[in-house]
């Protein structure tokens, strides 16, 4: 297994490349990667490449949670987003690991943050970390929809270990589409209640029947299916389960319209304190 790391020196930076540290053991090789801008005087990014490369050095030297394990520094030009995915494919990289990026309001909603972009236009799961390294996760929640972009993030995160023995809570958010006709026909709160227990046990059996048509029904999972929308859902049982990791698929979509106004997992992203392992469907 590959492991790339990338940093740009700041904060959350560290923070990630302790993480991608823990989860480079047994043999694992972490690449560690910054991206210098190329658009200045080839002089200046020379020097810039040369001190990126002292400091990943030192970094590999002198970070508890990086000894032992088999670093390798990597300094690469370009833009941030296209730097990483270059370094991903050249070292085959099965896992990219960042720091979540500081927020530029206007333009991360036009364009995105670098981590948005290694997500929306790779095809390598990428593990954002927002909190301190840990050395397993413990309390994991997996967002599922019944997709194949769902599956494979499940398997990613149990061929990468970030899903323990330990497994994970499956939440799942479903949607009772006869309540509004029932209610505007003044049906009772009992007969009103009865339908959306039935609505659940039928989400409930359908993600049983997906976990099995999938290949993973052998797992420890804990199922939870809710009613309501898929943000507000993922939202409640990361903060009722205090999970230290969310695992997503994404779904590929792109153009003016996502654009614009962004997916689940990219507002997991923006909105969530949570480490968050995005898995694209080509992973």
């Amino acid at each position: 297994m590959n492991i790339l790391a990338a940093t740009d020196f700041s904060t959350r930076s560290f923070r990630a490349l302790r993480q991608a540290g823990l989860l480079a053991r047994s043999g694992v090789q972490l690449h560690v990667v910054h991206v210098v801008d190329d658009d200045q005087p080839a002089d200046l990014v020379s020097i810039e490449k040369r001190e990126a490369e002292r400091v990943i050095r030192e970094q590999i030297a002198s970070v508890p949670e990086l000894q032992g394990v088999d670093a390798h520094p990597r300094v690469v030009e370009g833009y941030p987003f296209d730097g990483i995915l270059h370094a991903a494919k050249e070292v085959d990289a099965d896992l990219i690991v960042m720091g979540a990026h500081r927020k530029q309001m206007l333009l991360d909603i036009f364009v995105g943050t670098t981590i948005e972009r290694v997500i929306r236009k790779g095809d390598v799961p990428v593990l954002m970390v927002n909190n301190e390294a840990q050395q397993n996760y413990e309390r994991v929640v997996a967002a599922v929809d019944l997709s194949d972009a769902s599956a494979n993030a499940l398997r990613v995160g149990l061929s990468t270990k970030l899903i323990s023995e330990r497994g994970a809570t499956l939440v799942h958010a479903f949607s009772a589409l006869g309540k509004g006709k029932m209610y505007v026909a003044g049906a009772d709160k009992e007969s009103m209640a009865r339908y959306i227990a039935d609505e659940r046990q039928r989400a409930l059996t359908e993600i049983t029947t997906f976990l099995g048509s999938s290949g993973l029904d052998g797992e420890r999972w804990a199922i939870q299916v809710f009613e309501g929308e898929a943000m507000e859902t993922i939202r409640g049982a990361v903060s009722s389960i205090r999970a230290d990791l969310l695992i997503m698929g994404t779904h590929g979509r792109s153009g003016l319209l996502r654009t614009l106004i962004g997916s689940v997992t990219e507002e997991s992203l923006r909105s969530l304190s949570v480490d968050i392992l995005a898995v694209p469907p080509r992973a």
